[in-house]
């Protein structure tokens, strides 16, 4: 089986150094962002930069001064896990453990949920995610730092992983959010805030990225992201992964035959990790899933994705231990189902996310105030 996994340029932009640039911009040490009083980081998840751009219509303050230089790469896989821990640690998932939605704890034989399910899980935030997050390195400096997202959050246990080290600001609206981050910055002059924008990828998952309703996200994001920045404040805004729309036709159900000695299927539906039993014949696993999805995802086991760098530079042990033996990487639109898991919830998703598509991997990188070019 042939294998269609991009390359891309060493010289391209990465999600991974977008905070290390701004926290190096409030030192006037920064290589690409010229310094700043304060700096605020806005993530919108799910936004990618192609569906930003076939709709920038409806994103007039975002892409009025967009250039193609205001692009970045997410990682691999391209989900909010992975992705938004990359972001606010500065390292690649094969370093903070990060390397998906639901994966192995080895320890317990069991999948976890790296999302939504630290305390249902029983994952431990500050031994499962151990890389120290910006706001952590920013205090060591003397540097204030907050958070400012949905309530609902606050002391979730992914927030625990990924934003110790800052204060957490509730705000309800996007509008409320920005204005929050911003006055934020404004009032503590040294600070890094973080905002977060979910909305743009509840729609999408549920409706999909050319529903009405993804429309009106996004022209929700945009009127918040409109308002005048602070003097003196640099805001850098960006994304964690994009998506792209599953039609049902393009939905691949696993069924028990195909699942024959497997004994887990974590990830998520673009982007599979399949554990395999302790009996069973690896090569000849790999050869049935090879043709069984051939022209639908390129399947490769743990070793070639870590020799090929999809997990990033330095992969721990740790995290090694948690990639499947094989990852089925969904191509085009193709999206693959556990057809025998109790839960078959996601198979009602729209948008998605998880795969190497540029649609999902190019995210915008856009500067406004101190930083605007």
């Amino acid at each position: 089986m042939s294998l269609m996994l991009p390359s891309e340029s060493p010289s391209a932009r990465s999600v991974v150094g977008v905070a290390g640039d701004l926290f190096a911009a409030l030192r006037g040490e920064s290589d690409v962002l010229p310094r700043a009083e304060s700096v605020v980081l806005v993530v919108i998840d799910g936004l990618g930069a192609i569906s930003l751009r076939a709709h920038a219509g409806h994103a007039r303050s975002l892409t009025g001064g967009m250039t193609k230089r205001d692009v970045a790469q997410s990682v691999f896989p391209s989900t909010t896990a992975a992705a938004l821990t990359s972001i606010v640690t500065g390292v690649w998932p094969g370093e903070h453990g990060l390397v998906g939605y639901r994966v192995l704890d080895p320890s317990r034989d069991v999948l976890v949920n790296q999302l939504s399910g630290w305390e249902s899980d029983g994952l431990d935030p500050l031994v499962w995610q151990p890389a120290p997050t910006i706001f952590e390195q920013a205090a060591a400096r003397g540097h204030s730092s907050f958070a400012v997202g949905i309530a609902a959050y606050a002391r979730s246990g992914f927030t625990r992983a990924t934003l110790r080290g800052a204060e957490f600001v509730a705000a309800a609206t996007p509008a409320e959010r920005v204005e929050t981050a911003y006055e934020l910055a404004q009032r503590h002059p040294g600070s890094l805030v973080y905002c977060y924008l979910p909305e743009v990828d509840k729609a999408g998952h549920k409706h999909g990225i050319d529903s009405s309703e993804w429309l009106a996200a996004l022209e929700t994001i945009d009127a918040a992201l409109s308002i005048r920045v602070p003097t003196g404040v640099g805001v850098v805004v960006t994304s964690d992964h994009g998506m792209v729309d599953v039609p049902a036709s393009r939905q691949v159900v696993l069924e028990e035959e195909h699942l024959t000695g497997i004994r887990h299927v974590g990830g998520e539906p673009r982007m599979l990790h399949a554990y395999l039993a302790p009996d069973a014949d690896h090569g000849a696993v790999l050869s049935r899933w090879r043709d069984d999805l051939d022209g639908v995802a390129d399947v490769v086991t743990r070793d070639e994705a870590i020799a090929r760098g999809f997990f990033g530079p330095t992969v721990t042990g740790a995290a090694s231990s948690r990639i499947g033996d094989m990852l089925a990487v969904a191509r085009g639109t193709w999206a693959l189902y556990d057809g025998t898991a109790a839960d078959q919830r996601g198979r009602g998703m729209v948008g998605q996310h998880g795969a190497l598509t540029p649609e999902e991997r190019q995210v915008p990188l856009i500067r406004f105030g101190a930083f605007a070019r």
